[in-house]
């Protein structure tokens, strides 16, 4: 029986007179999702989007795992397409919708009838169908308020949908409506998080990560393009730019006091990271950052690193505790790699007694000891970017 995968596109609806383009760039980036697995035939009508494979060879089931992931679907499900002759909807559905209902003992139909020229009513289509089910598997008995199964028949502009009850999608906006930003990732568990996060609310998401060989090493640069190949399984294809930071750390141990280095190399990151984004277009930066999680993350600490950029900084998880991010960290599967233990600059020269209240004067006056702009043009010259997922 010919299967399709219907969408729900959820907070799409609510767009008014917009909602048109926010449905073309979920479906296209439905199509880049499914590219991989062959041809399908993408269309949207009445909220809802038709992904239709062009072969039964397709694994229909790894496009549904996959559209799953996709920002914008608010549910999803595969159905039989039927013709729209309730004999044949009727004959199709006890053989179609066999693994559900062996495995159900309670049942409801629910009937939708957008094309109101179907003979039936969703009322009689209900009872019609119940009817066909019951025959042909009397252990089952109905129930209209707490079934184990819920049996769906759509009866559309083009033909008639049968399936069960729907699968959560990923919700949002699609990737891309909202912008683009720059996320600060640095291999933890926080930035990729934070990188999902945004992603939900629409914004295509690049990444910079720095790194400060000899003190870190190629291991810790891969585990940042795994959390990315990571995160792309939601976000889409991830930019990926590497930043040398080396030469900025050192100059920041041997010339600022130890008490502010972190906020100091904080401060230069996000000097780097706002040319790095307006160069490609982002309208602001994204970081992890969770209120007082450590001395950098205080409101005075987190007030001083702001002023370095001339960009917007979200910090999504700003108000969780580590609990709260762990939870969504193992949702995408980037737990298990930010835990492994290759350091990242963010760890080198860490002061033994950081200071949680530091001022922008004091600060201001310990950045002036270096030649921030020579190595921010430097830094910013000898970037490299790749492109992941």
């Amino acid at each position: 029986m010919k299967e399709l995968i219907l969408l729900k596109c959820g907070e799409l609806a609510l767009k008014g007179l917009n909602r048109r383009t926010f449905e073309e760039v979920l479906m296209k980036n439905c199509r880049r999702r499914l590219e991989t697995l062959g041809n399908f035939k993408i269309r949207s009508a009445q909220s809802t989007i038709y992904v239709e494979p062009e072969n039964e060879e397709i694994d229909i089931d790894e496009a549904v795992d996959r559209l799953s992931r996709v920002f914008g679907v608010a549910a999803l499900t595969r159905a039989a397409i039927v013709e729209k002759d309730f004999a044949k909807i009727r004959a199709a559905a006890p053989g179609y919708l066999r693994e559900a209902l062996e495995g159900a003992r309670t049942f409801k139909v629910e009937a939708k009838r957008s094309d109101k020229t179907f003979p039936m009513k969703s009322p009689e289509i209900c009872m019609e169908m119940g009817a066909a089910l019951l025959e042909a598997y009397p252990r089952l008995t109905v129930d209209v308020h707490h079934p184990d199964v819920t049996v769906y028949v759509e009866i559309r502009e083009v033909a008639a949908y049968l399936h069960t009850d729907q699968l959560h999608g990923a919700g949002g906006l699609p990737v891309g409506t909202s912008g683009r930003a720059m996320l600060l990732i640095s291999g933890g568990i926080d930035s990729p998080v934070a990188g999902w996060m945004m992603a939900k609310r629409g914004l295509e998401v690049m990444a910079v990560h720095f790194v400060s060989p000899p003190y870190t090493s190629e291991f810790a640069l891969e585990k940042v393009r795994t959390l990315c190949k990571k995160m792309s399984a939601w976000c889409g294809r991830v930019r990926l730019v590497v930043v040398p930071f080396t030469e900025i750390q050192e100059a920041i141990r041997d010339n600022c006091p130890e008490d502010i280095f972190t906020v100091v190399m904080r401060r230069m990151m996000m000097k780097i990271a706002a040319r790095i984004a307006r160069e490609n277009g982002c309208g602001a930066l994204v970081t992890g950052e969770s209120l007082a999680q450590v001395a950098s993350q205080t409101l005075d600490a987190l007030a001083c690193t702001d002023v370095a950029s001339d960009l917007p900084v979200l910090r999504p998880v700003i108000g969780m505790d580590k609990d709260e991010i762990v939870r969504i960290a193992n949702k995408i599967d980037t737990f298990e790699t930010s835990i492994l233990p290759y350091e990242d600059c963010c760890t080198v020269f860490t002061p033994r007694h950081p200071k949680t209240k530091p001022r922008l004067g004091y600060v201001l006056e310990a950045e002036s000891r270096l030649d921030a702009e020579a190595m921010l043009a430097c830094a910013t010259e000898n970037t490299r970017m790749e492109t992941i997922g």
